[in-house]
């Protein structure tokens, strides 16, 4: 197989054409347009929560989650080490100081039972993330919350549609975050949502998304607070609920093509998968492996240059929150070990991933890992 597998690509078989189209020949481009109100009724009907919010990119989603709760200078916020950069990015735009805690060697999502120690009298939310699409254990993460008065906001980024016990992510804490990138289950190119069921939440996050506009009265462009424009556009929108259309056919694509993978690959040594819990559904944003050098023979780095060979893209892993240069740099310097994260980083890697991959491509994948070890 000569052609170029991507890592991910996005899928648009649904009517997001039709959709945009509709847009430009009504010149309703901006944010005033109606398929941001359907696309943000219809995600929210679909995490089961009252109220959503639509914005410009996951980042912000998440810059805007914090500002509705109130954190700020002084503050901290608990988020997972090994995360996409973006979750102690949002935290430090406010001013709080991200506190890190070290993944779970199972489900890779962050280790619950670290938690706790790492709560001070400045700590106000705690931040889990559903790392590849894996819900976190919200049970025990909002009893500690509940313990300690802090807020949970969800960084569900990576995990549309996926579920914790039957509720879905979204649907699971004070406020929950996602991102609609192109490389996402459901994409709007670039686009992100916050949503909750707290009504005040939902009116601040409203409020500071349109540089802090009235919500009611006479816009007479007097600003009482500095806000932000973290509006998503009418286009934007149309894509998103075009995508909202097929979001469960794409979901099962998506775990059905992680299930090949396991088949193919189930009986190599020295390839992990990320572990399920039995009590999630895993919408398996992106197909994750972690290389044993020793047990298959060759590193990850020599695994991946293979494969670029034969024209299989491949991409990196996150580096650890501790190892970021920009963090350090914003005061979270620490001499605290995080093996998990550290492991991750070195020796995992993500493998082909979009929604409409074929078996005999992703066949032809595992072939070819099988082959490099020589078995």
């Amino acid at each position: 197989m000569s052609e170029f597998i991507p890592v991910c690509e996005p899928y648009l078989a649904g009517r997001e054409k039709e959709y945009v189209l509709e847009c430009l020949e009504t010149g309703w481009i901006s944010s005033a347009g109606k398929y941001v109100k359907e696309f943000e009724e219809n995600f929210a009907s679909y995490c089961g929560t009252r109220y959503a919010v639509g914005v410009c990119n996951g980042t912000v989603a998440l810059h805007l989650a914090l500002t509705a709760m109130g954190i700020g200078m002084g503050h901290e916020v608990i988020i997972p080490n090994f995360t996409m950069i973006a979750s102690a990015f949002a935290v430090c735009y406010t001013g709080a100081m991200p506190v890190f805690v070290d993944a779970d060697k199972e489900t890779w999502n962050i280790d619950v039972s670290k938690i706790e120690a790492k709560i001070t009298s400045r700590t106000k939310a705690i931040m889990p993330v559903s790392i590849f699409g894996h819900p976190c254990q919200m049970d025990e993460i909002n009893a500690l919350a509940k313990k300690y008065n802090l807020f949970v906001l969800e960084d569900a980024a990576e995990s549309h549609g996926a579920e914790y016990k039957g509720k879905r992510t979204g649907n699971l804490a004070d406020i929950s975050t996602f991102s609609f990138f192109a490389n996402k289950n459901i994409t709007t190119g670039e686009g992100g949502m916050v949503v909750t069921n707290d009504e005040n939440l939902y009116k601040q996050a409203l409020y500071f998304k349109n540089l802090c506009f009235p919500l009611e009265g006479p816009r007479n462009y007097l600003h009482n607070e500095i806000g932000f424009n973290y509006r998503m556009t009418n286009i934007h929108a149309a894509i998103g609920l075009a995508q909202m259309e097929k979001a469960d056919e794409y979901k099962e694509m998506r775990i059905s093509n992680a299930m090949l993978y396991r088949k193919y690959l189930k009986d190599v040594r020295g390839i992990r998968f990320q572990h399920t819990d039995s009590n999630v559904l895993h919408v398996h944003w992106m197909n994750t492996i972690v290389i044993n050098p020793v047990e298959y023979g060759k590193t990850r780095d020599e695994l991946m240059s293979y494969l670029k060979t034969k024209n299989i893209d491949t991409r990196l892993l996150f580096v650890g929150m501790h190892k970021q240069p920009a963090l350090k740099n914003y005061g979270c310097e620490t001499q605290e070990s995080f093996p998990v994260t550290d492991w991750l980083t070195d020796n995992g890697f993500y493998l082909p991933s979009a929604s409409n991959l074929k078996e005999k491509t992703i066949e032809f994948i595992c072939n070819e890992i099988i082959s490099f070890r020589g078995v």
